[in-house]
């Protein structure tokens, strides 16, 4: 899979290192997320597990050209949006 990252302009680097987060988890995480849903104005939502056991958000847009996308921003799950994820899984029967 290609994937295209939104530059910060204040910073000229990937947004996603504004939340601590680096390509290889980004990558990691949509290779194999475990929530893949709809988001706003044609923006997609998936959420997943790193290999270093971080659970993260990452909003992305999927691009023209096949299996490809262009990644706004990626953020580690915390508090409560992190339970809510643990309790939708637990309902599915998945694992954590």
């Amino acid at each position: 899979m290609r994937v295209r990252y939104y530059i910060d302009p204040a910073t000229q680097t990937p947004h996603i290192y504004n939340h601590a987060v680096d390509e290889g988890e980004v990558e990691n995480v949509l290779e194999r997320a475990v929530e893949d849903r709809p988001g706003r104005e044609g923006s997609r939502i998936a959420i997943g597990k790193t290999d270093n056991g971080r659970y993260l958000r990452i909003i992305y847009v999927p691009d023209p050209e096949p299996d490809s996308v262009f990644v706004i921003t990626a953020y580690e799950l915390s508090g409560k949006p992190l339970q809510a994820y643990r309790r939708r899984l637990h309902r599915r029967g998945k694992a954590r």
